[in-house]
């Protein structure tokens, strides 16, 4: 008998094959830690406490970009590569699986109104791909390849986002 898995374990089985499918078959992309990277942002980002993890040095959470820059610029070291890893995650969840939420994000009256997340997101991967000594060796030719691929890894979540949202009837009578 198959063990039961939690709804945790089965979203990211989930997240798994979605982003699998989307990248190695529709996008030729056979590119297995860039893949597991994605799937598992995704499964982090289901808490908005992850999307929103940022927080300045009173505890404040940050929400925009342009105050999470100023903070990892105040920050030395690995703080500073883990808050540019986050950005570059941040740009793009938002760029890629919700794309109609820029506006709102980056609205007249926001801090981000002037930034382009693809190009800051681009620029905070290659940084955090800077630290590229332990405990980061295995992640940083992901990140850097995220800095090189943006554009291609945030079209890629769009088509995954478009699949989950095709599963919703199929995948619940599964569940039942």
């Amino acid at each position: 008998m198959a063990p039961v898995l939690s709804s945790a374990d089965q979203l990211k089985r989930l997240f798994a094959a979605l982003t699998e499918q989307t990248f190695q078959v529709e996008y030729g992309v056979a590119d297995p830690p860039l893949i597991d990277y994605l799937s598992d942002m995704l499964v982090r980002f289901v808490q908005v406490d992850a999307i929103f993890r940022v927080r300045d040095v009173v505890g404040r959470r940050l929400e925009e970009v342009a105050e999470m820059l100023v903070e990892a610029e105040q920050r030395e070291a690995n703080p500073r590569r883990e808050i540019h890893r986050h950005i570059g995650d941040f740009t793009l969840f938002w760029t890629g699986v919700y794309p109609e939420a820029l506006k709102r994000l980056k609205a007249f009256d926001r801090k981000d109104a002037l930034i382009d997340y693809r190009e800051q997101g681009k620029r905070s991967y290659l940084i955090a791909s800077t630290f590229d000594d332990e405990p980061y060796l295995e992640e940083a030719p992901v990140l850097r390849r995220l800095s090189d691929e943006f554009e291609l890894c945030s079209a890629g979540l769009m088509q995954v986002r478009r699949e989950w949202q095709r599963l919703p009837a199929e995948w619940s009578a599964e569940q039942n």
